[in-house]
């Protein structure tokens, strides 16, 4: 069944208001087995006109959201019955909806509510509990145009979220007769790219029979999509797992941050950080995770020489001698936070954001790694990231909390 989403008003596209009803919607669809073909925006006024028309031929289901309201520029109810061909009337049980929601709150209803109860001849209202525009649901009987189901659904989600579950769902339900309901699994990988995946196992994804597979790249990450029936997800999972296994964050959708601390919670273990270039990113995405503070003891920022040798007791003569940025003063700072706070892992960084400060020796998004363990080896690793400053210290951080994710699953 081919879904669609209008979605009405002008501060959307001014960037005054984030538009989160597509991902909330698709999230909703995909768990009753259906999915959003296309999504449009549009601002107040004739530009729903022109969408609506191009949209209701082409689509089995169309929700629109916004242009509900009492208002001027609130044009949606009017524009669809108009381009339907669909005589509006004002509905009494609307009437009596809203004459209650503004009894109930002791407040005078002005003239211009009584739009919010003019009704497209032969459409269901949806009660809108939460606010003053009640929703409407325009079957394909009456509309005389194509065979599409038409909801109109107020924009703000504290009103649209309640009808959608109480009222769209059971249409929709109805509507498609979905019985086979495709589940989705998303792996997340780093230290790999999207070109990896496609030179190495994506011929052989595409051959798995009812499998959809797809991929989301960010910075340091990548993510892999896998949606079918589940024996299809299996083989897809085995697959990736076979080629990449050593690279998987989660399979599960957890962020790298988040597997780390349950890996440390399950081996009782405890981090402190040391970070310069960073300036705290790492202590941040970690304490970011419920339950940080049962293994997260420490976290330094030592940006300047002089904190580095105070605060971690990395000696003057080593910064002078191979520079602040190198595998000497990575290692001396994991062991000197590994020192000082008594923790079982200490993570340190030290890099070189940019966009100025880099030598032909040491250019622009050069960082190392030291990873220091309570009675063990100290390890370091080079990095090279050369971004802007912003992505720099993400690639950094994720590089680090991977090098810890790599020790932890040994």
């Amino acid at each position: 069944m081919k879904i669609e989403i209008l979605n009405t008003g002008t501060e959307l596209l001014l960037g005054n208001t984030l538009n989160t009803h597509g991902g909330w919607f698709g999230r909703q669809l995909f768990a009753m087995g259906l999915r959003v073909a296309r999504q449009v925006t549009v601002p107040d006024g004739e530009a729903i006109r022109e969408a609506f028309s191009e949209m209701v031929v082409r689509a089995d289901v169309l929700l629109i959201t916004g242009g509900l309201g009492p208002t001027s520029d609130d044009l949606t109810r009017e524009i669809v019955a108009e381009t339907l061909g669909i005589e509006l009337h004002q509905d009494e049980q609307a009437l009596r909806i809203l004459e209650h929601f503004f009894a109930l709150r002791g407040i005078p209803m002005v003239p211009a509510n009584l739009r919010q109860a003019m009704v497209p001849t032969g459409a269901d209202v949806l009660p809108n509990p939460n606010g003053t525009a009640p929703g409407l649901y325009l079957p394909p009987r009456i509309n005389g145009r194509s065979d599409c189901a038409v909801f109109l659904l107020p924009g703000p989600p504290r009103e649209l979220y309640p009808m959608f579950h109480g009222e769209v769902v059971p249409r929709l339900r109805a509507l498609a007769g979905v019985s086979d309901v495709a589940g989705v699994s998303e792996l997340k990988f780093t230290g790999i790219g999207e070109s990896d995946f496609h030179h190495g196992i994506d011929a052989a994804l595409a051959e798995i029979t009812g499998l959809e597979y797809g991929y989301c790249a960010r910075i340091g990450e990548v993510d892999l999509r896998l949606i079918g029936l589940p024996e299809a997800i299996a083989a897809g999972r085995e697959l990736a797992l076979g080629s990449f296994g050593r690279h998987l964050i989660s399979d599960d959708g957890s962020s790298l941050e988040a597997t780390v601390i349950r890996l440390l919670r399950e081996k009782s273990l405890m981090l402190a950080t040391a970070e310069s270039c960073t300036g705290g990113l790492i202590a941040n995405r970690l304490t970011n995770v419920p339950g940080a503070s049962e293994v997260f003891t420490h976290g330094w920022v030592t940006y300047a020489n002089e904190a580095k040798a105070s605060q971690l007791g990395v000696p003057m003569e080593m910064i002078a001698a191979h520079g602040a940025v190198s595998e000497e003063v990575a290692r001396a700072m994991a062991e000197g936070a590994l020192r000082e706070s008594g923790a079982d892992f200490a993570l340190s960084v030290t890099g070189i954001a940019g966009p100025s400060g880099g030598t032909e020796e040491k250019p622009v998004g050069t960082a190392w790694l030291g990873l220091a363990e309570k009675g063990g080896e100290t390890v370091s690793r080079k990095v090279f990231h050369p971004r802007a400053r912003k992505d720099f210290k993400q690639a950094v951080s994720q590089s680090s909390l991977d090098l810890l994710r790599r020790r932890l699953v040994l």
